[in-house]
């Protein structure tokens, strides 16, 4: 049977636990476009050097490896989506 709720109780929530991986993985149709034309690995070394030019940019100042990481991968990202919706060139 329940408990009843006593006011003078404190509420303790539990957190959800966090499925083990870096980064969210992409999913759906732009995994499956972006695999038509370049490997994982291939994205991953795209991004890694857009992201060291954004901090050679501000001057390698620390602090904003993340969000020059995350800046880099949308930059990648849709380059490859719009070089994936224009087609190969003729």
């Amino acid at each position: 049977m329940p408990r009843a709720k006593d006011p003078t109780t404190p509420t303790i929530r539990k957190r959800a636990t966090r499925k083990s991986g870096s980064a969210p993985a992409l999913t759906g149709r732009t995994t499956l476009t972006f695999a038509r034309f370049v490997k994982a690995e291939q994205r991953a070394a795209l991004i890694a050097e857009a992201a060291f030019f954004r901090a050679e940019r501000r001057g390698f100042a620390p602090g904003h490896e993340v969000e020059d990481w995350l800046a880099a991968e949308s930059e990648v990202d849709d380059k490859l989506l719009r070089s994936a919706e224009s087609g190969p060139p003729d």
